[in-house]
Order: structure tokens, then sequence, then C-alpha cells
């Protein structure tokens, strides 16, 4: 293997690329997971027929979203992410079928890690006469912070993977730059350090990750 042919400019642009995907794909899965993590919870517990209901809707649709792998719903996501962002290729295309497939993942973990928290305190936080509101903003999420960090942690590890699978259809980053070059032009210099880089970032936000877990369960 001759790495001196290595073109390091589609390297760099390949890993800014895969970094800006985690990055916005990250945001948005937090920003819709996160409320139907907590939504999944409220209802799950409620003994409401209507709450009850909703969570088994919430949860079906869930279910469905995590059953079906994320190359398969790339592709059949096509035409709405067309119409959604005008394209289904590149930094943008990838970006609308990572959220629709990780958001019920990471709302999957946020429901398992408010379960988690003692009753005893949501159930002092209701004797005081606190709203819903209040006991999501002032008692689930902060005791549950830890745990949901680790949840992100844990996303956005997967999101990895899954940026990696969207080279396939041309989703950019550096699993684009593994296809494209490592797979259809036999160039495994390329191949090798993509599957490199990708192993240091996931190293990377793992460990960022765990100490911000640490840093959360001290307080």
């Amino acid at each position: 293997m001759d790495f001196s042919t290595v073109r390091w400019e589609e390297v760099g642009k390949a890993s800014i690329e895969t970094l800006q995907i985690l990055g916005v794909s990250g945001l948005f899965t937090v920003i819709f997971g996160l409320p139907l993590g907590v939504l999944l919870f409220m209802t799950a517990r409620s003994a409401s027929i209507k709450s009850r209901t909703v969570y088994i809707i919430l949860s079906l649709i869930v279910n469905i979203l995590r059953s079906v792998p994320f190359i398969i719903l790339i592709v059949a996501l096509i035409p709405f992410t067309r119409i959604l962002v005008g394209t289904a290729t590149g930094v943008l295309g990838v970006i609308p079928p990572l959220v629709i497939s990780a958001a019920p993942y990471f709302a999957r973990l946020v429901e398992t890690t408010l379960r988690e928290v003692d009753r005893g305190v949501i159930e002092a936080a209701q004797s005081m006469g606190a709203s819903t509101g209040q006991i999501v903003r002032r008692v689930l999420l902060p005791e549950a912070l830890p745990g949901l960090v680790a949840g992100i942690t844990i996303t956005i590890v997967t999101l990895v993977s899954y940026t990696a699978m969207a080279g396939m259809v041309g989703g950019g980053g550096l699993g684009t730059l593994a296809i494209n070059y490592g797979y259809f032009r036999y160039q495994n210099e390329i191949m090798i350090i993509s599957v490199v880089s990708m192993i240091i970032l996931v190293q990377i936000l793992q460990m960022a990750g765990d100490r911000l877990v640490t840093f959360f369960t001290r307080k």
C-alpha cells in the first residue's frame, strides 16, 4: 500500500462532513427524541384511558421506526427527503433519515432512564402541588441527567455507524469516501484511513460522554 497517493484534502473534507452530519443530526435527534421519550414515560404511567391510548399509538410508531434497518429506511425516505430539503444526497440529504431513525431510538433510552428515577421523589413533588410540567423540568430531567447524557452518547455513537451506511447512497462524509474510493476503486489505503478515522471518532465521543456522565453523577 502506498499512502503517499492518498488525497488528504479529500479525507479532510469527508471528516468535516461527518462531523457536520453528526452535529446537526445529533442535535435534532435530541430535540425530537427527548420530548417524545418524556411523553412515552408520562403516558405509560397514567391511569387515564386517553393517555394509555396515546402511549399505545406512540409506542407502536416508535417500534415500527426502530424495526426498519437504516439502509432500507434511507432509501424509502428519498422522496420525503427531497421534498423536505431539496436533495437526497450529500450532507443535507442524509440528515432527515438519520433523525427519523435515531429519534425513536433515543426516545426509548429516555423512557428507560426516566423509569429509574425514584418514585418517592416524584410523589413528594406531587404532594407539594407541583404541576406535570414542573415535575418534568425540576424533578425528572435533573434526576435522570447522568442517564440522559449516557443515552445521548450511545445515540451519537450509533449515528457514526449510520453515517457509514449512508455512504452507500451518497450520503457524504467518511462513509461515502470509503465506498467511492476504498470499495469501487480498490484504494485500500482510503478504506483503512476511513475506518481508523471512524474508530478514533467513536473513542473520542465515548470518552467525552463518559466524563460528562461522571461529572453530572458527582454533582
